[in-house]
């Protein structure tokens, strides 16, 4: 005979109880209302110059998930500083492992009013191994300005899906 317990509607009702429990103390996930998804939809993004520039701006208009449809009201533009340091030395004293450092520095503006509404520095550091062969280094080089940028992104869609789900405009 099977327990009551593991029956196959337990974790149903497990999964109910705790959501009732979770709505009662007040929890609300970050993209339950619509006014965060359709406020990150509408903010245009601005590219840096170069490479990291243009693919941190690919990046955002992914993570913020831009509709074309809707008129911006938001404008996102950046600034980015991208530095790099050896980590791993050879022992004939070259360079075979690097740790590249991409920082964004962002502000969000009202499109309607001009002014700022929010800003912030946003980094990440990816590390990547430099081959003997020029073509795999640079590659392994372009692969880590890629993943550097997917990060900032990432975090800079979560701090404004963070503000835009708490309706405060600080800057």
């Amino acid at each position: 005979m099977k327990h009551p317990l593991l029956s196959k509607t337990f974790p149903v009702a497990l999964f109910a109880v705790a959501a009732l429990g979770l709505s009662a103390c007040g929890f609300t996930p970050l993209y339950g209302p619509q006014t965060v998804t359709k406020g990150l939809g509408a903010i245009e993004v601005v590219a840096d110059e170069g490479r990291a520039g243009y693919l941190l701006r690919e990046k955002l208009d992914d993570v913020l998930a831009r509709n074309p449809n809707l008129l911006p009201a938001y404008r996102l533009s950046y600034k980015l500083s991208e530095k790099r340091y050896a980590r791993g030395v050879r022992v004939d004293n070259v360079a075979n492992r690097y740790e590249l450092n991409l920082t964004a520095y962002w502000t969000l503006t009202d499109i309607k009013t001009s002014k700022a509404v929010r800003s912030g520095t946003t980094a990440a550091a990816v590390t990547y191994d430099s081959a003997d062969q020029p073509y795999a280094s640079i590659t392994a080089q372009q692969d880590s300005q890629e993943r550097a940028a997917a990060e900032v992104a990432r975090k800079i869609q979560l701090d404004l899906a963070t503000w835009l789900a708490g309706g405060k405009p600080t800057t």
